[in-house]
């Protein structure tokens, strides 16, 4: 009997052992899982097709503007879940940007996803992409709205909201009745190519800005001329 008490006692201090290890790993991950957000990270999302056939046409200009910020600071694309991603420093913070895999009409998976990943508060998103209500060569910074028929912000806007910061860029609507597709599909003309360089320039200034100085004063920034840029 006392042989059968000192088993059951044993068996007991076992399993008791063995729950509060339990808890405690699951409290270690629980910890690690709950990471309070970054207040220096950002995440930057260009809009675009991950194509090569869409290459250089006006709607992957969002492409285009994180590809110069990478390229500015010799950064590397990897191809991860849903999206390119690559990462910089710049003055403190840790610019994290992504170009989504999933083409322009399926932005908001990836951009929440990587939100998510990242810890990405709200304010520190920003995502960047081409409009043709704007002039070609301005560029227009805006903390919410409406998607504008922009079939990218369409879809985030159903993931995460309206409430997040978008850089626009300006393509202009030189196009006939019922060739709006086909413009914004179509390549850069050889006109527009000449002042692209410094459109992406002063893009990326803009993004930078915003990391840094914040919406307001990057958006007096963005008002002054292309040749300022």
């Amino acid at each position: 009997m006392l042989g059968f008490l000192y088993l059951k006692h044993k068996r007991l201090n076992h399993d008791y052992l063995n729950m509060s290890l339990i808890k405690k790993i699951l409290s270690f991950f629980n910890k690690k899982k709950n990471i309070e957000p970054d207040p220096m990270k950002y995440l930057i999302v260009g809009l675009g097709n991950l194509h090569p056939d869409y290459d250089e046409t006006r709607h992957n200009v969002g492409f285009e503007v994180v590809d110069a910020i990478a390229n500015e600071f010799g950064a590397k694309w990897e191809h991860k879940q849903l999206a390119e991603i690559t990462e910089v420093k710049f003055k403190g913070r840790t610019l994290v940007l992504a170009k989504p895999s999933t083409y322009m009409n399926r932005s908001g998976k990836p951009v929440r996803y990587w939100m998510q990943q990242y810890k990405i508060l709200k304010p520190n998103l920003l995502i960047v992409l081409d409009d043709l209500n704007i002039d070609f060569g301005k560029l227009r910074l805006r903390q919410k709205g409406k998607d504008g028929g922009h079939n990218g912000l369409k879809d985030i806007n159903q993931f995460i909201g309206s409430d997040y910061a978008r850089l626009r860029v300006g393509i202009g609507n030189n196009f006939s009745k019922g060739k709006q597709v086909d413009f914004v599909l179509g390549k850069w003309s050889n006109k527009e190519m000449e002042d692209l360089t410094t459109i992406l320039k002063k893009a990326v200034r803009g993004v930078k800005n915003y990391c840094t100085i914040g919406p307001q004063f990057t958006q007096n920034g963005l008002n002054n001329p292309l040749k300022d840029a």
